[in-house]
């Protein structure tokens, strides 16, 4: 079974994901590891506003969901940080967050082999952390480990556009993380994930 955590840039998936790992040992935690795409795209110098580019850098993103997804379906019970789910949502909504005119349809036609593909891959259950914008501002800050250059962009573009998408959800259970500390998110994220062990 494959459980994935879902939400904004520094919601605190990735510290959830690390108290998984510690406190509960029924679920492998495969985290989010794109370093191998990223470097992919900048040696062959691709532009994800360019339609054409786009595509290509969204097959290696799909190509490299899959080989994760293969890898955490090894597993009884597995849970993403950020996982098949994601690359679906940002390849079919990014565009749209920029305010660009591609036909969305065209992107499921032109990627469609990879598309169907990360289907096998998908969560059976999805953990939607989130918070106010106060403080995903705030934990973002504080957070000095990374630079988060997308992040501006993220909270006010493709946010609002991925709740909408996730609340049609059937499979996806929201938490808001407002006023909770890291373990206390930690431990409803684990008893979530103990539910469908």
């Amino acid at each position: 079974m494959i459980l994935s955590l879902q939400g904004c840039m520094a919601v605190g998936k990735t510290t959830v994901a690390r108290y998984l790992e510690q406190h509960c040992q029924q679920v492998q935690v495969c985290f989010e590891d794109n370093a191998a795409v990223l470097a992919e795209i900048k040696r062959r110098g691709l532009n994800k506003n360019c339609y054409a580019d786009y595509l290509e850098i969204q097959r290696l993103f799909l190509r490299n969901e899959l080989r994760r997804g293969q890898k955490a379906k090894k597993y009884p019970h597995a849970v993403m940080d950020f996982g098949a789910e994601e690359i679906e949502f940002y390849t079919l909504n990014y565009p749209k967050s920029r305010g660009l005119e591609w036909e969305i349809e065209a992107i499921r036609q032109a990627l469609a082999p990879e598309l169907a593909a990360v289907q096998a891959c998908m969560p059976e259950h999805i953990l939607f952390l989130d918070a106010s914008e106060s403080v995903l501002r705030a934990r973002k800050a504080g957070d000095t480990t990374r630079s988060r250059e997308f992040f501006a962009y993220y909270l006010n573009r493709l946010l609002p556009l991925k709740r909408e998408w996730f609340r049609e959800k059937k499979n996806v259970t929201f938490l808001s993380t407002d006023g909770l500390t890291a373990r206390q998110v930690g431990e409803k994220a684990k008893q979530w994930c103990e539910q469908y062990i």
